[in-house]
């Protein structure tokens, strides 16, 4: 079984995903959970081994010995670890399974637009324009 602690990878900019993860933190009382924004100016892609464009496309995760997971399972492991696991139970049962990967795929793909950003921001043009509106 993996350790935690679980180094979540996030969009700070992406409304919908901040909400998430304000909420993670929230109920993370254990502090079995860290979280990288990856849109942030500090953001060092070379020290963390993922490139922006990548972080984007689907959320990622690094367990204390290094391992990753991606997508659905990132979900599953923030929801054990701040004791939602029934979700995490039920997300895998075999009618309900199907439909939580097609739904976050479906998100994953299109949550720039649903949360009225651009397909094209990403990597350090999204980073630099992220920033400006971040600054006071």
């Amino acid at each position: 079984m993996t350790q935690y602690p679980l180094t979540v990878f996030f969009d700070g900019a992406c409304p919908i995903c901040d909400r998430e993860i304000a909420l993670m933190r929230r109920l993370d009382r254990r502090r079995q959970l860290e979280f990288c924004d990856f849109s942030a100016q500090e953001y060092d892609a070379a020290s963390s081994g993922f490139a922006t464009e990548d972080l984007g496309a689907v959320i990622h995760a690094r367990w204390a010995d290094g391992s990753v997971i991606t997508g659905v399972e990132v979900f599953r492991a923030m929801w054990e670890a701040v004791g939602l696991g029934v979700l995490a139970r039920l997300s895998r049962l075999s009618l309900v399974e199907p439909l939580v990967l097609r739904a976050y795929a479906w998100f994953a793909r299109n949550r720039l637009r649903l949360t009225g950003r651009s397909q094209a921001c990403t990597g350090d043009a999204c980073r630099s324009a992220l920033s400006s509106r971040h600054s006071p």
